[in-house]
């Protein structure tokens, strides 16, 4: 494998709709660009409104009138579980090619892009007999058959980031419940989706219980309002997801929404700095920035930043920026032209509200092509600047200090967003403490990750809803009650 180049050549002609590959209604393509070389790697069909069409009546027929819901759930689990397997024998294609799409670096690829996805389905699978499907409730007055249902027909759509991660999140729990999908990959990298397809062909997933259409913002929205849908799965920006809430709450439709984040790192008095300056170069730029849960904001102690402002300047110089095909790579091009342009804006915003610069701040001089942007740390940053507040999407840190523990808390919870976080100290127990006060649906201490079988999901803008774990069945079905005779009572419960 050499350079930035597509080891898979695929069916990128047509579009997945009732388990084949048929041809699209119109003409139109999107050329998917690798960030690193600038050139078009492949083209995939732009799907239009009728596309969608299609689609969503193939996902209907399957979810009314096949077998897919119908089936015992160990039949659904032999299915998901043939899909495991087939991705993990297709583990170093799907990281490159989701590193030749949107350049995430192929060391972090075969983990995030390619590996994590398969363990997260194996994580439901683990989950699902566990899960209460039925339970009968018995009062005084009355008994009754609680069920857990399919919801229906679920629109997915993803984001370029992380898309195989974004997707099976939505996906594996979706179709363990008995539900049928349409996929909308994004246009920026639609082509492990299609991998996946044949994946999902090959798992012997019945026709029309996976639909894949790749497609811009207007057939995306003709998607999510598609009477025939009957909820939507989102991860992606804020913004888009205020759009997509407002579009289903006019028509009552379920939606969940993972979103965008501001995350902070609070560093304690008592943290070992080596330990903070490890996970940051982990947990802070992974994907070259573009990761929704990175914690992009660090909260110091006072008398720490200008140490720890040293340390992070010699771990940013330490990092390989370059090919994201070469594994020692750390960080890669942004996904697009316009998002390195929109990076570089925001450290331009920086300086101009009068943070320092403490590293970075360009693009790298030996590196022609690609859409790059150095690895940068602002410090003297106040939490009302725009850098503080705002969603980079790019390897851009910013620094802030506080005088006591109780304001880093509030530092930390200035924002509109509520993703994540972590916390650093000497002390487990009292890092957990000041993590109880902060407003996040995650809180890593001391850099702990929460692992596949607990949920995640946002407070306040970053979204609606929690994914993984148990409690990432409940998306996708819905509660029903049944009253029974004292008779059928205890033969349903027996």
């Amino acid at each position: 494998m050499e350079g930035n180049s597509v080891v898979w050549q695929g069916n990128y002609d047509d579009l997945y709709i009732d388990g084949q590959w048929r041809a699209p209604a119109s003409s139109d393509v999107i050329a998917v660009v690798s960030p690193f070389t600038e050139q078009v790697i492949a083209e995939v069909p732009d799907g239009s409104r009728e596309d969608m069409d299609h689609a969503v009546a193939s996902a209907r027929r399957a979810f009314d009138a096949g077998p897919w819901p119908r089936l015992r759930l160990e039949e659904r689990m032999g299915a998901v579980r043939r899909l495991s397997e087939y991705m993990l024998e297709n583990e170093e294609l799907i990281a490159s090619l989701v590193t030749s799409e949107m350049g995430c670096p192929i060391s972090l690829s075969r983990v995030m892009q390619s590996r994590s996805p398969r363990m997260l389905v194996d994580s439901f699978l683990d989950l699902a007999g566990g899960y209460p499907w039925s339970s009968v409730r018995t009062s005084s007055a009355a008994q009754a058959l609680v069920t857990r249902e399919p919801v229906g027909v679920v629109a997915i759509v993803i984001p370029w980031n992380a898309p195989l991660l974004s997707l099976l999140i939505k996906l594996a729990p979706a179709l363990l419940s008995g539900c049928t999908v349409v996929v909308k990959p994004a246009p920026e990298a639609p082509l492990n989706t299609y991998l996946l397809g044949e994946l999902l062909d090959k798992a012997e997933i019945p026709a029309g219980v996976v639909n894949i259409v790749p497609a811009g913002r207007e057939a995306g929205e003709h998607l999510v309002t598609h009477p025939d849908v009957d909820k939507v799965a989102f991860t992606g920006s804020t913004a888009a997801g205020r759009r997509i809430a407002s579009l289903c709450g006019r028509d009552l439709r379920r939606v969940t929404l993972e979103l965008g984040g501001k995350s902070a790192a609070v560093v304690l008095e008592d943290a070992d700095l080596d330990v903070v300056i490890d996970n940051v170069r982990a947990l802070s730029l992974r994907n070259s920035g573009q990761t929704c849960s990175n914690k992009t904001r660090l909260v110091v102690p006072r008398r720490l930043e200008r140490e720890i402002g040293d340390r992070l300047v010699g771990m940013m110089e330490g990092l390989k920026v370059g090919d994201p095909m070469d594994p020692a790579t750390d960080i890669g091009p942004l996904v697009a032209q316009r998002q390195q342009e929109l990076v570089k804006s925001y450290i331009t915003t920086g300086r101009e509200e009068g943070a320092h610069l403490l590293v970075g701040g360009g693009t790298p001089t030996d590196l022609p092509r690609g859409w790059f942007v150095e690895p940068t740390v602002f410090t003297g940053v106040t939490p009302s600047m725009r850098i503080a507040q705002e969603e980079i999407f790019g390897p851009v840190l910013t620094v802030i200090a506080y005088d006591s523990e109780d304001e880093a808390v509030v530092i930390a919870n200035d924002s509109m967003y509520g993703l994540s976080g972590s916390v650093f100290s000497r002390d487990d127990a009292r890092a957990l403490a000041v993590a109880r006060g902060i407003r996040t649906g995650v809180v890593e201490i001391n850099g702990g990750p929460v692992g596949w079988q607990a949920p995640i999901g946002g407070f306040k803008a970053s979204g609606i809803g929690r994914e993984s774990g148990p409690e990432g069945f409940d998306a996708y079905n819905e509660l029903k009650s049944y009253g029974l005779t004292n008779t059928l009572a205890s033969s349903v419960g027996a």
